[in-house]
Order: structure tokens, then C-alpha cells, then sequence
């Protein structure tokens, strides 16, 4: 099959154009590479063409690069995976350079051909390096199109040229957003910051018509000639050295020093603006095979693009058929119902909110109009999108609204007796077919179920707060649950944008059996003695977003005592009681209940900013005179939460590792740049982890009892994601 295609026009003009078949997206593989690579010789060689134009086939230029090229360079490498991935990566290079030089003569810069690209719709990764590479770049006037380098958000950076192109065409502190944060732009906000040339209307005329009148002059980049000075200045001109002192600063600020691309990246460019162009290719394709060698990387590209986009497409949905959603009601309008209405209205979805009152019904309306007052204010939405959504939100506490509906979700307050009252009144307005679902975040679906005359259509669908930003959704089967109610809930998240992993029942389900020993694990420690600032800071050193005590602050208190007395009640003898118990009841008998109080572990001003943690809590669980090492409070922090995610797989509760992995990073922050649980525990490996257990366990107690699955694994040296991955299942 052909990725690129070339005709060439009367008028001297050579199109290529890229539309890679079978996909509704480009994505750039290395057959692609050379395909390009040999259609640009042709151009070049043919007198009759003037000019080149590159543009898409698709309503979209690309987006990215194919990450199982990645992949298959290191396995063509054989013995020398590294060396495979660099001269890989030099190929690239060859090929976009040969695109920016365009045949002119080295040392006049002269005699070269234009080439133009025209950019339909969004370009992100290789999809924005080749136009960079480009003499000029025109881009469609289309709002939604989105234009960057997103490469370091899968634990990577640009290194098809970006890295280099970017910062020297904007200088190494306007490039920043747009590499250490993959800031993606709309096309007018992409020309106004540079990263683009033009908007158009037609970008493919527009670009033919730049070819045939563009001079010698128009062709040469910056860089390539004589006397160029990075914008910005050099990192040993007096403005450059503050820029990448302070980039520096940025970087290790925003990640704690865990993220190998974000200080690979800019080394890569601190380095590679010293030395002349081509030699800065080299640069960044050096640290560009470092961070591919780096297990992290792989890890990262694994479960936040590979695994991540199989769980969207419906890896793990049941043969059914379509099940989107037409007509949802949302039962509660606290904020959790308001942000379930917001994000299906915005899918386009007609809404019936429904709680007690009209006043409480209206408030939960008014997130929604909140929410898109703020969108207006940033340029983000207008009157008309906002009237437009609103229209599609009934807020009412007429149940009888909730009629043709074909899913509902219930998002009333946290109690067995209240939900099932719910349920029983609800299926006797609602369609015989219509599936019902419980948002609850810790009580069993299965029994929940039982106040269903029709449990095979009931199941969990748990969000996490706030609704709109985060973007896991949990979906939990009870033990009735049947395959439409399944497919009807995947095909529903899908519909709001969001991310999918389904699990079995079982208290607490998977996120919360993994968040709430991180939590206690920290409040535990607190009460042993160990300082807080210690605590949180070790676990944002190891790339969590923020540390179990300031997490606990931002939960409430109250929250967590109120699970652990239920889980209590529920366990009997078998509850394993600790301090961090003590500890939080403590606080909540002092009215210390987080920042919803503005009195926690932290104090808050009258805003509810934090001013630091309380010195009250040394009264009463007095800090211990030796500190434990950092990587002690590492290790315990994390093996609470792995553990807690192999006995989910051992128990059933996970059937996909793809999902523990995927929903441990979207869910709760874990450890982005080790891929999950399972990625971490592959990277360091089960014998290790086994020993490591055991030292704990002795050290700590039971919770840190090796699994019966981990030794097992330890014993015979395997890896979760041979043993349980996709292609192990498939075989």
C-alpha cells in the first residue's frame, strides 16, 4: 500500500500528498519515510517542476508517528538496539533535511526548489516536524485543528528534528510551552506564536501559489546561514544563560527530576544551539536514543498511547451491539450529577437532571452555565455553543421526565437504603431496556443491584472529580451485570471523550483499593512520627501529583473516616486497625477536616490557601527523633499501592493489566514515567520486589506480604506483561 502519492500539475507545481490507507488519521511509519523520501527525489530531479507542495488526503495532516516503528528498530537491531534507533533516527533526519535544503547549492545557498506544506486540519508529533522542515507552512482555517509537539506527555520529546528546528526558529525560551509542555495551538494562535506561517482558506492553493513565486532567498532557514544568532541568544550570551538557568529551574520544578525526556530534551537543545545545525541533529538524536533505551520511555509510550488508545477503540467491549446513548437521566445534581450532566451535554447527548427540588436541580444546571461562562472568557466557547448546550439540560425533580431515556446514572448521596430507593422508583418510569447505572466510588455494585428488578442491566460507572477534567472512568460489573449493560456504559464513555477500564466487583473496586492504602499509608507515617513535609515530598520526588497528606487534606478527612468505619463494620475482627486511624479520627473530632474546612493536616487562610502544615498534630503523635531515609518512605508509599494492584489481578477484580496500568496513571497519578504498577514491577523486576516485600512485611507488617502471584513470578523470573499482556493472551 502507498502512503504518499505525487501528481504533477501544468502549472510546474509537484503535490504530494499523504493519506495512509485504512486509517482516519496519518500516522508516519518508516515505509512512509521512504516512500516521501523517493517522491521528493523525483520532484527534485524533474526540471519541469518549480515548486513542491506536501498536504494531506485526509480532513486532518497527522497525527504523529506510528510508536511500534519505535519498536521495530530496536528489534531489527538485534544485539545493538541502541545503535539501531540512532541510525533509525539519523534516516529521518536525512530525509527532512533533504526536504529543507531542497537541492541548493551548499555554499551559495542557491538553485534550491521550494516546498510548501498545507496543512488541512490538525498536525501534531512527525505531522508538525515535516512542515517545520518546510520552507513555508500554510494551515486551513479551522478552529479545531490542533498544531504541536505533544511527544513529551507519552515519555518522550520531539526528535525527529522539533526539538532543534523549534528552538532555534523561536529561541529556547518562546519554544518551552511548546516542548516541555506539548502546548498544542489552533492555527491563528500557532501563526501568532510562530510556529506557522499562514492561514488560509485554501491552504493548497495558497502554498502552489507561494512555490511559483518564491526566490532563492525565501528558501534559506535562518540557521543555515551566515552569522545566525539563536533568538534569545546563545546559552553563553548574558539573556541566553538566564534562559536556560531558568529553563533548567522550570524543568526540575515541574517534575521532581523523574521524567527522563523533559532533561533529555533540554539537553538536547542546550547543547545542540553550540554547535552548527547538522551537528545538532546528531545531538538530538543521540538523547533522543537515550531516552528510547530508557525502560521509562517504553513503559510511558505503552500505557499512555498504546494501551491507553486500545482500551478507547473498545479492546476489552463485549461482542453487542451499537450502544451509544441518545437520552440520559442523572440522578443527584451535587457536583458530581452536575459534571456528569455537563460532559453529556457536551457530547450532545439530551439530559434530565433530576434532585429533590427545583432550586437543587437548577444549581446543578448552573455548573454547566458556569463552566461555559468561563469557556466564553478565554475564547474557548460562545453565547451561541453555550445556549446551544443549555438547551439540552432539563433540570427538574419530575421523574416522570426521565421517560425514553436509555441510560441513567445515579449520583445521589453515598448510602445503600437512599440508592436503592432510587432505583426501585426510577425503573418504574424509565424504558424496559434502559440500563442504570451507579456512580458510587466504594459500595458493591452486586449489592446495590439486588434492589433491580432487572440486575443484568445494572452496573458501575464511577467517575472522578471533577468530572470534566479528569479523564478515567471506571466501569464496574456486578456479578449479574450482562454484556449490553457493559458495551452500553464503553460505548457511553466513549461518547463523553474519556477513558475506559472495566473491572469485577469487589469493595472499593480498583482505583479506591489502591488510592486509600496510599493514603493511609502516609497518615500512618504521620502518626509514627515521620515529618509530613518528609512524606509529601517523597512521594512527589517519585512523580506523584501531590503527597498523601496534602491528598487527604484535599478528600477531607471526614471522608476517610467514614469509609474506614464502614469498612470496619462491614470486616468485623478482620479489619487490620492502625494508627492512621487514630490519627484520623483524631482530626475529625477536632474539626480538622481538611480544606473544605480550611483546618487539616495543613492551615489555610480565609480563602482556603495553604499557609503550611499544622503544628498541632506534634501534640498529640509526637515526631520521631530519627527520620527514616527517603528511599524507606519510597518504598513504603509504593509497594501499598502495587501489592494492592496484584492481589486485584490475583482476586479477578482486574482481567486486563492494560486497564491496572492505564487506570493507575489517569485515575490517581501514579508514577507516570513508570507506566503503571505492572510496568514499575516489570521494570524493576519480581525477584527484587519479592525480597523487597519481605523486608517490609517484617519491617511494617502483613500489608506488605508478598502475593502469592508476585512470588510465583519472582520464582521462575517473569514479567507481568509477558505472562498477562495482549500478545501473551493472544497466544
Amino acid at each position: 500500500m502507498t502512503d504518499f502519492t505525487m501528481t504533477k500539475d501544468a502549472d510546474g507545481t509537484a503535490v504530494i500528498t499523504w493519506d495512509v490507507p485504512g486509517k482516519s488519521m496519518n500516522v508516519m511509519s518508516l515505509e512512509g519515510f521512504q516512500q516521501l523520501s523517493d517522491l521528493v527525489d523525483d520532484a527534485l530531479a524533474d526540471d519541469a517542476v518549480k515548486g513542491i507542495v506536501i498536504t494531506s488526503g485526509k480532513s486532518d495532516f497527522a497525527g504523529g508517528m506510528d510508536l511500534n516503528v519505535i519498536a521495530k528498530m530496536k528489534d531489527d537491531a538485534g544485539d545493538s538496539p541502541a545503535k539501531g534507533l540512532f541510525d533509525g533516527v539519523m534516516q529521518m533526519h536525512g530525509v527532512l533535511r533533504k526536504i529543507e535544503r531542497a537541492g541548493m547549492d551548499e555554499k551559495t545557498n542557491k538553485g534550491g526548489k521550494p516546498i510548501a506544506a498545507a496543512l488541512p486540519g490538525t498536525a501534531l508529533g512527525i505531522g508538525f516536524e515535516l512542515p517545520l522542515a518546510c520552507h513555508r507552512i500554510f494551515a486551513a482555517d479551522n478552529p479545531k485543528a490542533k498544531i504541536g509537539l505533544p511527544e513529551i506527555m507519552v515519555g518522550i520529546f520531539p526528535g525527529a528534528g522539533g526539538t532543534t528546528r523549534l528552538a532555534r526558529k523561536l529561541g529556547a525560551m518562546a519554544a518551552a510551552p511548546f516542548l516541555l509542555e506539548g502546548k498544542l495551538s489552533d492555527p491563528k494562535k500557532a501563526k501568532s506564536a510562530g510556529l506557522i506561517d499562514e492561514v488560509v482558506a485554501d491552504p493548497v492553493a495558497a502554498a502552489k501559489e507561494w512555490v511559483l513565486g518564491a526566490s532563492d532567498a525565501d528558501l534559506v532557514k535562518p540557521w543555515d546561514t551566515k552569522g545566525y544568532k539563536m533568538p534569545g541568544g546563545d546559552p553563553y550570551h548574558p539573556a541566553g544563560y538566564m534562559t536556560f538557568v531558568g529553563a533548567s529551574a522550570m524543568v526540575n520544578g515541574n517534575t521532581w527530576g523523574v521524567y527522563p525526556a523533559a532533561k533529555a530534551l533540554l539537553s538536547a537543545v542546550y547543547e545542540g544551539a553550540q554547535v552548527p545545525f547538522d551537528t545538532a541533529l546528531k545531538i538530538e538524536a543521540r538523547w533522543f536514543t537515550n531516552v528510547l533505551m530508557n525502560p521509562s520511555s517504553t513503559a510511558m509510550i505503552r500505557s499512555l498511547f498504546i494501551n491507553k488508545e486500545a482500551l478507547e477503540k473498545g479492546a476489552n467491549r463485549p461482542d453487542a451491539p451499537d450502544q451509544r446513548v441518545s437520552k440520559i437521566g442523572v440522578l443527584g445534581a451535587g457536583m458530581m450529577g452536575a459534571g456528569i450532566a455537563l460532559v453529556s451535554a457536551q457530547a450532545g447527548m439530551e439530559v434530565v437532571l433530576i434532585d429533590q427540588t427545583q432550586d437543587a436541580a437548577d444549581r446543578g444546571k448552573s455548573y454547566s452555565e458556569d463552566y461555559m461562562d468561563k469557556g466564553i472568557k478565554r475564547g474557548k466557547a460562545t453565547p451561541e455553543k453555550k445556549e446551544e448546550m443549555l438547551s439540552r439540560i432539563t433540570a427538574t425533580p419530575d421523574l416522570d421526565a426521565l421517560k425514553g431515556c436509555d441510560l441513567i446514572i445515579e449520583a445521589v448521596f453515598e448510602d445503600t437504603k437512599v440508592k436503592a430507593e432510587m432505583t426501585r422508583k426510577v425503573e418504574t418510569v424509565v424504558p424496559d431496556d434502559c440500563i442504570f447505572a451507579s456512580n458510587t466510588s466504594t459500595l458493591p455494585i452486586t449489592e446495590l443491584a439486588k434492589a433491580s428488578q432487572r440486575p443484568e442491566q445494572f452496573i458501575g460507572i464511577h467517575f472522578f472529580s471533577p468530572v470534566e477534567k479528569m479523564s478515567l472512568v471506571e466501569i464496574i460489573k456486578g456479578r449479574k451485570t450482562g454484556d449490553r449493560a457493559v458495551a452500553k456504559a464503553l460505548d457511553y464513555v466513549r461518547q463523553i471523550r474519556k477513558t475506559p477500564i472495566v473491572v469485577n466487583d469487589e469493595r472499593f473496586f480498583y482505583a479506591n483499593r489502591c488510592i486509600i492504602p496510599y493514603i493511609n499509608e502516609g497518615v500512618m507515617m504521620a502518626g509514627e512520627g515521620v515529618t509530613r513535609p518528609l512524606i509529601d515530598h517523597a512521594a512527589q520526588l517519585l512523580g506523584f501529583p501531590v503527597g498523601p497528606i496534602q491528598l487527604v487534606d484535599e478528600t477531607s478527612l471526614d471522608l476517610g473516616a467514614k469509609i474506614a468505619k464502614a469498612t470496619m463494620e462491614a470486616m468485623g475482627d478482620a479489619y487490620p486497625r492502625s494508627v492512621a486511624d487514630d490519627v484520623t479520627f483524631w482530626m475529625v473530632d477536632e474539626g480538622r477536616l481538611g480544606r473544605k474546612a480550611k483546618a487539616g493536616f495543613f492551615d489555610y487562610d480565609d480563602k482556603g490557601k495553604r499557609l503550611g502544615y499544622w503544628p498541632g498534630l506534634r501534640d498529640k503523635f509526637s515526631r520521631a527523633q530519627e527520620q527514616p531515609e527517603l528511599m524507606e518512605v519510597q518504598h513504603r508509599l509504593i509497594f501499598v499501592q502495587v501489592l494492592e494492584a496484584v492481589r486485584a489481578l490475583e482476586a479477578g477484580v482486574l482481567e486486563d493489566i492494560r486497564e491496572g496500568d492505564v487506570g493507575a496513571i489517569l485515575g490517581w497519578g501514579f508514577m507516570p514515567w513508570s507506566g503503571g504498577p505492572f510496568s514499575w514491577l516489570d521494570i524493576v523486576g519480581a525477584p527484587w520486589a519479592a525480597d523487597r516485600c519481605d523486608q517490609l512485611q517484617a519491617a511494617y507488617g502483613d500489608r506488605f506480604a508478598c502475593p502469592p502471584l508476585l512470588r510465583e513470578m519472582a520464582d521462575k523470573n517473569q514479567s507481568f506483561y509477558d505472562r498477562f499482556g495482549p500478545d501473551a493472551k493472544a497466544a
